[in-house]
């Protein structure tokens, strides 16, 4: 268990996170920029600044100690950046969220309240089929305003430790989360688990309309190459609470951040609407259609460099719920 030399807190939440995907992409430090909380700045991997898009599982979740029921099993995706902050004589190495995707309204409201996070509830699917000595495939699909999503790989052969020094070491070895707040401070917080296990995708899939979900400027990134992408087994993980950072105040005269992250330069994210995600016959149907040969609507492969290529991921079943 990777531990921080901090002084440990009280976990908020404790959980599983199961069958990781991850793709990256490049992104102009101009984009950035403006949603970097103050006291942080951007990290990069050999010179370039990238964004991941992360799905994954939640199992076994508990608030404080407690499970909640219904609330145990569930997907996130998340759209991240990295940066980094030097006190008490480490460089925390972290992660900034853009938007995070749960298909459970309550799981959304609680982690805005106490994280001031940018989550969203909507209509949630997956389809994992994935073993640690074998590999397989993951797939991860959602609805927003009525347009299909779909993120997923395929790997082969067993996952491997991590390397020291490798990019899939750089996108999964963050400890620590930063996030500005409503009233422009930064709140910091604290996340443990284990080094993982990865594969390097022999084949991967993002598809949608991504500028109605993340912005015209990330939009564009996002439907270009991806740079890489792994799947990773994953662990049981720690989440701590959070501490607002001294003097990370905005300073008078300063208007506060608009929205969830001030949305600034195209960066317009859709906000929840307070409803709960519908759920219905062509919500569960949305992975199956990932898998094959689509319809009208349906999201297409991306291919990503290197190694991997996009493809339509054949058909697995359905994971439990």
């Amino acid at each position: 268990m990777r531990v921080s030399s901090s002084a440990p807190r009280r976990p908020f939440l404790t959980a599983r996170w199961e069958s990781l995907v991850l793709v990256s992409w490049a992104c102009p430090a101009a984009i950035l920029e403006p949603l970097v909380p103050r006291g942080t700045e951007l990290d990069e991997w050999q010179g370039e600044h990238l964004v991941s898009l992360v799905g994954f599982l939640f199992r076994d979740t508990r608030v404080l100690g407690v499970p909640v029921p219904r609330h145990r099993t569930f997907e996130e995706v998340n759209l991240r950046f990295y940066v980094r902050r030097t006190a008490d004589g480490e460089t925390r190495r972290a992660v900034v969220f853009i938007r995070e995707l749960v298909p459970r309204r309550a799981i959304a409201a609680v982690a805005r309240r106490v994280y001031d996070e940018p989550y969203l509830a909507v209509p949630m699917d997956h389809s994992i089929a994935l073993d640690a000595r074998s590999g397989g495939q993951a797939v991860y699909g959602w609805r927003f305003e009525g347009a299909p999503f779909g993120l997923g790989a395929e790997v082969e052969g067993a996952a491997r430790p991590l390397e020291p020094g490798s990019e899939a070491e750089f996108i999964t070895e963050h400890y620590w989360g930063y996030t500005r707040r409503r009233d422009g401070r930064t709140l910091e917080y604290r996340v443990d688990h284990p080094r993982w296990r990865v594969w390097e995708a022999d084949r991967a899939l993002f598809g949608g309309p991504a500028p109605a979900l993340y912005g015209p400027g990330l939009g564009q990134v996002l439907s270009g190459r991806p740079r890489s992408a792994f799947v990773a087994v994953g662990s049981e993980v720690t989440v701590y609470r959070g501490r607002a950072l001294a003097g990370s105040r905005r300073r008078a005269g300063r208007p506060a951040a608009r929205g969830l992250r001030g949305e600034p330069r195209g960066v317009r994210l859709p906000h929840d609407s307070g409803r709960p995600p519908r759920r219905g016959p062509a919500d569960h149907g949305l992975v199956r259609r990932l898998h094959g040969p689509g319809g009208p609507g349906a999201p297409a492969p991306v291919p990503v460099d290197r190694r991997v290529r996009g493809v339509q991921l054949r058909g697995a079943p359905r994971g439990p719920r």
